[in-house]
């Protein structure tokens, strides 16, 4: 079967204080007056009459130094929880902000696996973020109702339910050099345009399938993240106690290849997997070691977790697993003639078949990435292109041959190639984009157009499809065939 993956110090200003804080009174011993100016001094001026020193200008009184410029003003060390202002309402005090939107799609041709409608939900998506102390709270939430599902329970793992809680997090810096960031968080890495390979962070291909916005692509992990900055290179550190999977296709929206019932199966068929679930055992560790030189943008990756997709099955059971899985790799972006150009690439060490000849496990791999973008001025205004070319490259091949039948067997090699092509109009508010894989090994394709129009600041509309071609129904792209579709949204920004 083919491989089914996808920041001060202020400075003080006392003296000024010290300077202007002296009595400005009369002298004890002043000289006589010319004639013709009396027995008394002229009046002083406004403010400076009796024995009171002059009020000094605001900021430099006893309260101390004024204010400095926005940016370089230093938070203290601690401060303590401030209430809503008086008169200001709760939500405006946490600074909320989000959307709503309604998001419907069908499927253009009937699949006997799955329902007709492929989307269909209302979805209210809250952010609110504030200082409290030395630490930044950070919170979103989606709560929603999807017509499609037949229930509604919240189940926070796999996003399904009427609650999806996207971030849940503090941010704070005990050192100068160090930031820190624990909770519920989104983590991206890498340099790949809707391709991964050093990011080993979970993904929602069932929301990118079905024609949510891309953001949704990437799901949330519960981990610590640790930055450290420093001159000859920064290190990102991400602890996950509990191993987070992809929220990955099970049959219940789209209909996928089941290799145990050698066809396509859906809602008769739902994929159930063993999800390792023991915190601080099965836990998962990421690092990445990065810096810029001479322009360009290099990085070094670790994972040490598991495959994020099901890539094994228990004999047993017949229950999909999640192998163990170390991957090593490294990426460079930068300038290159007039695009930008990017490489990565990662090699895959599936820890529980070194050999390949485990043909309930998936084998170990290397991946290549290369990829460049650019506008095209010349041809129109606002035109942008970008192209990649991906490799997967089975290690063991055969060995992992010798261990299934031969029209079981997958290729040696994955070639993927992607073109995206984004045309703005009308003041930049319309946004025309086409994003396609094609891979020449598997003979299929996956395209997503789209066309997006801003209204105004609140009001955003928007049109697209996921389109499938395959000439094997087994194949990555090929086994989605039945769920191409189109689908449309409204939203309202606030």
């Amino acid at each position: 079967m083919k491989r089914t993956s996808m920041r001060w110090p202020p400075a003080a200003v006392l003296a000024a204080a010290l300077a202007l804080g002296g009595p400005v009174g009369r002298a004890q011993d002043e000289p006589a007056l010319p004639e013709g100016l009396g027995d008394s001094a002229p009046a002083l001026p406004k403010g400076l009459e009796g024995d009171q020193p002059p009020a000094l200008p605001e900021g430099l009184g006893p309260g101390g130094p004024p204010a400095l410029p926005e940016g370089l003003a230093r938070e203290p060390a601690t401060r303590p929880a401030e209430a809503p202002p008086a008169g200001k309402p709760l939500l405006h005090w946490l600074d909320l902000t989000g959307f709503w939107e309604v998001r419907g799609g069908v499927r253009t041709q009937h699949d006997p696996h799955e329902r007709d409608a492929s989307l269909g939900e209302t979805r209210l998506h809250l952010e609110a973020q504030r200082a409290l102390g030395a630490a930044t709270l950070t919170a979103a939430v989606d709560l929603l109702y999807d017509a499609v599902l037949d229930r509604h329970s919240v189940d926070l793992e796999t996003g399904r339910g009427w609650l999806d809680l996207r971030e849940l997090n503090a941010a704070f810096r005990p050192l100068s050099f160090m930031d820190v960031k624990v909770g519920r968080q989104i983590i991206t890495w890498g340099t790949g345009d809707l391709l991964f390979i050093n990011d080993l962070f979970p993904k929602d291909w069932q929301a990118f399938f079905i024609g949510r916005d891309v953001e949704y692509l990437k799901a949330p992990s519960d981990a610590v993240r640790l930055g450290l900055f420093t001159k000859p290179a920064n290190l990102d550190l991400v602890y996950t106690p509990r191993f987070d999977a992809d929220r990955f296709l099970q049959g219940r929206r789209l209909s996928l290849w089941n290799p145990m019932l050698g066809r396509r199966s859906g809602r008769d068929a739902v994929i159930n997997a063993d999800r390792p679930d023991d915190c601080f055992r099965d836990d998962e560790w990421a690092v990445r070691v990065y810096r810029t030189l001479g322009g360009y943008e290099l990085a070094a990756y670790g994972y040490w977790g598991r495959w994020k997709s099901p890539a094994g099955m228990d004999a047993l059971t017949g229950r999909a697993t999640f192998p163990r899985l170390h991957v090593y790799g490294a990426s460079g972006r930068g300038q290159l003639g007039k695009g930008i150009a990017s490489f990565e690439a990662g090699y895959y060490d599936s820890r529980q078949d070194g050999g390949g000849d485990d043909p309930l496990v998936r084998n170990s791999e290397v991946r290549l990435l290369a990829g460049y973008e650019m506008d095209l001025p010349r041809i129109a205004r606002d035109l942008k292109l970008g192209c990649q070319y991906y490799l997967e490259l089975m290690t063991n091949h055969d060995a992992y041959a010798r261990s299934l039948p031969p029209a079981a067997a997958a290729d040696e090699c994955r070639h993927v190639l992607t073109c995206r092509l984004t045309k703005l109009l009308m003041n930049q508010n319309l946004t025309l984009s086409l994003f396609a894989y094609y891979s020449p090994s598997d003979s299929d394709a996956y395209l997503r157009p789209n066309i997006r129009y801003k209204i105004d600041d609140r009001w955003t509309v928007e049109v697209g499809g996921n389109v499938f071609l395959g000439a094997a129904e087994h194949t990555f792209f090929g086994q989605f065939e039945r769920n191409t579709n189109v689908y449309a949204s409204c939203r309202y920004g606030f």
